[in-house]
């Protein structure tokens, strides 16, 4: 288990492994669940073992209590004002460890599934926006709200612009409005909305299905995407063509075709 925490103090992260699925849990209820640097450290260090953990085919992210993630925590933040360089530094290094732990998300090979319960705003809406599917409560709301406290949530817009439609971004950016579970699934922040309490539920259904699926197949597919979406349409063609050739030759590709050919059930490698 992967914990940054004072010895008299409960872990700030969970983390539990079933069937191969991580859940990772974050555990500062009583504070917002913030994205301190306990907290930071303990994911970036979760996912760094979880990348190279074979036996791991799926990550769920949760939280504890009615908070899902407050985002930064401030009150960290504001204490350095008084630094000489009134927080430069650190405003800098803390922001570069959450981008960092952000895009592990996005490289782990592994999908990471966001259920989510109560609200997730501004880097705590990121986190969620970061990973590759979620899952939210009807009662669950989202929001980035630092337009209203004089400072415009810019990180959170990267993952953000990435995941909803520009003018829904902005719009969320711009108003900084706490936005229900259903209309974040119109927009696309969130796949599904399930009864409140649920999502964890629905979150682990999700990924046993995905667990079921080849794991090399998946991971190529997961570093695919988001290569791709970086690029232009010929180069983005181009370099699907050239992964699917890759796949195409793999060992589950060819089980996997000739599986459905011979209407059997497949059988993947580890």
């Amino acid at each position: 288990m992967n914990a940054h925490h004072k010895p008299d103090a409960a872990p700030v992260l969970l983390r539990e492994d079933a069937g191969g699925i991580a859940l990772l849990t974050l555990n500062r209820p009583q504070a917002r669940n913030p994205l301190s640097e306990a907290m930071l450290a303990a994911l970036s260090d979760a996912f760094r073992a979880i990348a190279a953990d074979r036996s791991v085919k799926v990550v769920v992210l949760s939280a504890a209590g009615p908070v899902f993630s407050a985002g930064h925590d401030l009150k960290e933040m504001t204490a350095h004002r008084a630094d000489p360089d009134r927080g430069r530094a650190y405003f800098a290094d803390i922001l570069g460890r959450c981008s960092a732990m952000m895009q592990q998300i996005t490289a782990l090979p592994q999908p990471v599934i966001a259920a989510v319960e109560g609200t997730a705003t501004a880097a705590g809406c990121q986190l969620v926006a970061s990973c590759d599917l979620a899952v939210a409560g009807e009662d669950a709301r989202f929001c980035t709200p630092g337009v209203h406290i004089g400072l415009f949530c810019s990180t959170p817009m990267v993952a953000l612009s990435r995941n909803l439609s520009a003018k829904h971004a902005m719009e969320m950016l711009l108003l900084g409005e706490m936005v229900p579970a259903a209309e974040a699934a119109r927009m696309g922040l969130v796949n599904r909305v399930v009864p409140a309490g649920e999502a964890l539920a629905e979150a682990r259904r999700i990924a046993a299905m995905i667990a079921s699926k080849a794991p090399a197949t998946v991971k190529i597919g997961k570093r695919a995407f988001y290569e791709q979406r970086e690029m232009g349409l010929k180069a983005a063609y181009d370099h699907a063509s050239a992964v699917m050739v890759e796949n195409m030759l793999a060992r589950d590709a060819e089980e996997g075709i000739g599986a459905f050919m011979e209407k059997r059930a497949p059988v993947w490698e580890e």
